[in-house]
């Protein structure tokens, strides 16, 4: 069945369960588990959201971040571990998301995608686009998305 299975999770609510999913379905299948959580990068610009801030601050706001990431994916870990499941936990610096989760599961040799769907809607999910999306769309890697 599935060898290595990579979940996405950024720490909401909707993501813990895909996380809990993941964890069960690479027990079933003895697969090993690789955890990952993007990090972006600080916007730059006021267009992106940044604001202006001293010089250094961008990188302590972005070792901060990492730094969150880490302990998302150390738990999630874990958590797998605690249930028998081998697990790997990744953090990538990136502003693409969807292309960092795909490249991600390329590198080590994934052979499932689990994410979760964030549900936007309307104007929403219009303006904003959906991550989940575009990994569906981009990846050559069968994607199973929880709600």
């Amino acid at each position: 069945m599935y060898q290595r299975i990579l979940v996405a999770t950024d720490g909401s609510n909707l993501s813990r369960k895909a996380v809990s999913s993941a964890i069960a379905l690479a027990g079933l299948a003895g697969a090993e588990l690789v955890v990952l959580k993007v990090v972006a990068r600080y916007p730059m610009t006021y267009f992106e959201g940044g604001m202006a801030v001293q010089a250094g601050e961008v990188a302590r706001i972005e070792k901060q971040w990492a730094d969150a990431a880490q302990a998302i994916v150390d738990g999630v870990k874990k958590t797998a571990m605690a249930k028998g499941v081998k697990a790997k936990g990744v953090t990538v610096k990136s502003d693409l998301v969807s292309e960092a989760i795909i490249a991600t599961a390329k590198k080590h040799k994934c052979d499932l995608i689990v994410m979760a769907s964030h549900g936007r809607r309307g104007v929403k999910r219009l303006l904003l686009g959906s991550e989940t999306q575009l990994v569906l769309t981009h990846s050559h890697i069968p994607v199973l998305v929880l709600r």
